[in-house]
């Protein structure tokens, strides 16, 4: 009973003192009512993926809700511009064949973009980083004819993840 009363008293002076648990707080400006994003820009050449990484971007901000989401930068509250700088697909895990030749059997698909969370005309922006990454992994499996299927859930799977911790990372700094 002690050891619980000294912990809720702990937690009640700790939150009086303006301490707050990492990824409680967060969210958007009350000002923000209305946030472009535009498609986001590919240096990479990788087909589809500005595609994919702004949908799913899209997909989570509306899923946090509260502000309405465009595609444009015409009449926003805020804008988040993002252009995908770094896609790199390698192997991380191999499997030795029956021949004895040694064949990828995992690969790691990294994203990297620069992004930027601004209001138009104001000189800072909310939140940047110009160098914001995600790595997932995604196994080969025995057949190699299936590579291309295996790349392609790989890089779903990756682009929801990144939406995720790139809204989480953009609505902790406010």
């Amino acid at each position: 009973f002690l050891s619980a009363l000294t912990a809720g008293l702990g937690a009640a002076t700790l939150s009086g003192c303006g301490y707050a648990l990492v990824g409680r707080g967060g969210g958007f400006d009350p000002s923000i009512k209305r946030l472009g994003v535009p498609l986001f820009r590919d240096v990479t050449g990788q087909s589809n993926l500005d595609q994919k990484i702004t949908q799913k971007v899209i997909e989570e901000l509306l899923r946090r809700g509260k502000v309405d989401i465009v595609q444009t930068i015409d009449g926003v509250d805020a804008i988040l511009d993002g252009e995908i700088v770094g896609y790199q697909v390698v192997p991380v895990g191999f499997s030795g064949g029956g021949t004895g030749a040694t064949t990828a059997s995992r690969y790691a698909i990294t994203v990297t973009a620069k992004v930027r969370y601004y209001k138009p005309g104001e000189p800072l922006p909310i939140w940047q980083n110009d160098a914001f990454s995600f790595r997932d992994e995604y196994d080969m499996g025995s057949n190699p004819s299936t590579f291309f299927d295996r790349e392609g859930q790989g890089v779903e799977r990756l682009a929801q993840a990144f939406a995720r911790s790139l809204v989480s990372a953009m609505l902790e700094a406010f």
